[in-house]
């Protein structure tokens, strides 16, 4: 698959004389989302919210084009599924007029209903307005209009292939079946990628004309075929901003890393100490050097109890792509912090050095301003974290 010529790999440095802006760390929860405003060293924070007190914001995110719009993935008691939008950051709000819905069935024939809209992704940096969604049970939608309007995209929501493909309701997550994980390629908008849970990662390189899996070198379930992505349940996949010839994958079946336009997964995941293993949620690259990824693991044992490994939590990082990987629990609780993080709730900021930011389903939004060397608590006792985003401004 021809790409245009690749971002150069490997650690970068903020460009010379270019000042830090400050930050802006985006969370959703089970009722509600709130909005952080730090300054240029990230120390101190002025709180905007609650938004939409009561309501399920599954995803809130800035456009980084224009640095002011903001989408919000929301389920409402009276609306139902739907998306709202502001131009002035959050000050006043506009439900969008027509949210994400499946096509209607013909006449005799059972139709799907987005139960809610799930991921929110800006387009390319070259297509202002645009933006792609992806819902529960799973679907993708495109925007062109800033959020205002959706249509669904391509033509995956009704192709009977990807619909065996997506399994069921009765099939999925239990919160739920998700197409997650909208990737757009920096260099090339007709290069997309997308991940469903279950349904496994997908690739097109013609704008979403077509589409590929791409499921080489991926493990599943025992007792599963892993030849069909119906087994496949990808957690989180992301591109690395630094080479995009490079994607990292969390999976139910552990930590993956893919390199070049044709090259099978590699589970480097296997180098993770055994006490943590290698399964969880979330997965955060960084945003200058390709080698450098954040994982948070959870108990994936027995039951899939859902927790931070013994009640212990921490974050691991590898900074030679998989090789090796190191604890990172400086600050955080050292017993009985029975919690764990969600495939949304972990993020990085651009500064230098990077901030890494990961929201807990106890309410509690954690902080590092090193890397994940040290950690500290930004705020507590909010509602069930389903997502953390930071952003510049």
């Amino acid at each position: 698959m021809a790409r245009k010529k690749s971002i150069p790999a490997g650690r970068k440095q903020r460009p010379p004389g270019r000042a830090r802006r400050g930050v802006i760390v985006l969370v959703s929860t089970r009722k509600g989302a709130w909005l952080f405003h730090g300054d240029a060293a990230r120390r101190t924070w002025r709180t905007d919210g609650p938004h939409f007190l009561g309501h399920v914001i599954s995803h809130l995110v800035l456009d980084p084009r224009d640095a002011r719009t903001l989408l919000a993935a929301a389920r409402t008691g009276h609306l139902g599924p739907t998306v709202f939008r502001s131009t002035d950051l959050g000050r006043s709000w506009k439900e969008a007029a027509r949210p994400p819905a499946f096509a209607k069935a013909p006449e005799g024939e059972k139709g799907r209903t987005v139960d809610h809209t799930f991921w929110l992704t800006p387009a390319h940096a070259g297509e202002p307005n645009v933006w792609y969604a992806g819902t529960s049970p799973q679907g993708l939608f495109r925007s062109d209009d800033g959020g205002i309007t959706w249509s669904p995209f391509s033509t995956i929501n009704d192709d009977m292939q990807y619909r065996k493909w997506m399994g069921t309701v009765q099939d999925g997550t239990p919160d739920g079946p998700k197409l997650h994980s909208i990737i757009v390629d920096p260099r090339d908008p007709a290069h997309l990628v997308f991940g469903m849970s279950g349904g496994g990662v997908h690739e097109s390189a013609d704008g979403g004309r077509t589409w590929r899996p791409i499921l080489q070198g991926m493990e599943v379930v025992e007792g599963f075929d892993g030849t069909e992505p119906t087994p496949h349940d990808p957690h989180c996949v992301r591109l690395c901003p630094s080479n995009p010839e490079r994607m990292y994958q969390q999976n139910h079946c552990g930590i993956y890393r893919r390199d070049g336009p044709n090259g099978a997964w590699e589970r480097i995941g296997r180098s993770m100490p055994k006490r943590a293993g290698d399964i969880g949620f979330p997965l955060v690259v960084h945003p200058r050097d390709d080698k450098t990824v954040w994982v948070f693991p959870m108990d994936g044992t027995t039951v899939w109890p859902r927790t931070s490994p013994e009640g212990k939590p921490a974050v691991y990082t590898t900074r030679n792509a998989g090789k090796t990987w190191q604890r990172l629990d400086a600050g955080l609780p050292a017993q009985q912090a029975w919690w764990t993080v969600k495939r949304q709730a972990m993020t990085a900021d651009a500064q230098d050095p990077v901030g890494l930011y990961f929201g807990t389903t106890s309410g509690e939004l954690w902080m590092s301003r090193d890397e994940g060397r040290k950690w500290s608590c930004m705020a507590r006792h909010l509602p069930e974290i389903y997502a953390v985003e930071a952003a510049e401004r």
